[in-house]
C-alpha cells in the first residue's frame, strides 16, 4: 500500500510518497499554500493519482507533547482532507523533521550555498520514513 505524507507549512506543503510496498519514502512535490480547502483538494488529487491508501500528516507538538498553533493548523487541514476523501488520514509527530531534512541535505554532500531554500519535500520524506519504520508490522502490503 502506498502512503502519502504531508509536511504542512504556512507557505508550502511538502509531499512525500512511499513505494508500493510501504517501505521506502521518496519526495514527491512541494505545493504552495493557497487556502485550506484548495490545499486539501490538491492533496486529495495526488492521493487519487498515485492510488494512495493512507495519508500521514505531520503535526508539530511542543516538548511535552502538547498541541501548538501549528499542530492545530495541521488538525484543521487533516479535517479538510477527510471531508474530501475516504482515504484515512493520520496525524504524526513531525518534531525535528526540518532539522533532520537539513542534516540529510548536508549528508548528501550539498555545498553550503545550496543548503538554503525550502526543505519541505525532504521534511515530508523524513516524516513518512519515520512513520513507515514505526508502523512496519501494522501496514497492509
Amino acid at each position: 500500500m502506498r502512503v502519502l505524507a504531508v509536511d504542512p507549512g504556512e507557505k508550502r506543503h511538502g509531499i512525500a510518497i512511499s513505494d508500493p510496498t510501504g517501505t521506502i519514502a521518496n519526495p514527491l512535490v512541494v505545493l504552495n499554500h493557497i487556502s485550506r480547502d484548495q490545499d486539501a483538494a490538491a492533496i486529495v488529487g495526488l492521493v487519487h493519482e498515485h492510488q494512495v491508501g493512507l495519508i500521514v500528516l505531520g503535526q508539530s507538538l511542543d516538548d511535552e507533547g502538547r498541541s501548538t498553533l501549528q499542530s492545530r493548523r495541521a488538525a484543521r487541514l487533516a479535517n479538510a482532507i477527510r471531508s474530501q476523501t475516504q482515504v484515512p488520514v493520520e496525524l504524526w509527530d513531525e518534531t525535528g523533521s526540518t532539522q533532520s531534512a537539513r542534516e540529510a541535505r548536508i549528508a548528501m554532500g550539498a555545498p553550503r550555498r545550496k543548503r538554503g531554500g525550502h526543505l519541505d519535500d525532504i521534511a515530508a520524506t523524513y516524516i513518512l520514513q519515520t512513520y513507515l519504520d514505526s508502523n512496519r508490522d501494522d501496514l497492509p502490503s
